[in-house]
């Protein structure tokens, strides 16, 4: 399983989270199977309307724990209580044995972290 997790600004719209997944997709080696975010994202439309574009579920999740991240924002933390948005939704929606699969991208007012429940390749 491989989810692609997303952090953004407020406002983002669709056209930005896609470009902001098909920058990460290099990390993922395959398709992926959800989006994720964080609960204090998900009621953005811009995030909501690429997952149907993607024509991918768009999973909710709790944030992982701090120390599974590679990356800090404290704009994030003051955003959503985690240090990556992104990274954290990743993780979170793909299970407590997840990996995250490259450090997070950035691409204007989103960011997108690949996680796999796969194993190390």
């Amino acid at each position: 399983m491989r989810v692609a997790g997303l952090g953004s600004q407020r406002g983002v719209t669709a056209a930005e989270v896609i470009a902001a997944v098909e920058a990460a997709l290099p990390a993922a080696g395959g398709p992926l199977d959800a989006l994720a975010v964080l609960p204090a994202k998900a009621s953005e439309p811009g995030i909501a309307e690429a997952a149907r574009r993607l024509r991918l579920p768009l999973v909710i999740t709790e944030a992982a724990t701090e120390t599974r991240l590679a990356s800090h924002s404290d704009a994030s933390i003051a955003a959503t209580g985690a240090g990556s948005a992104s990274e954290a939704a990743a993780l979170g929606a793909a299970g407590p044995s997840a990996r995250l699969l490259g450090p997070r991208i950035v691409t204007g007012r989103v960011t997108c972290a690949i996680a796999t429940t796969g194993e190390a390749s």
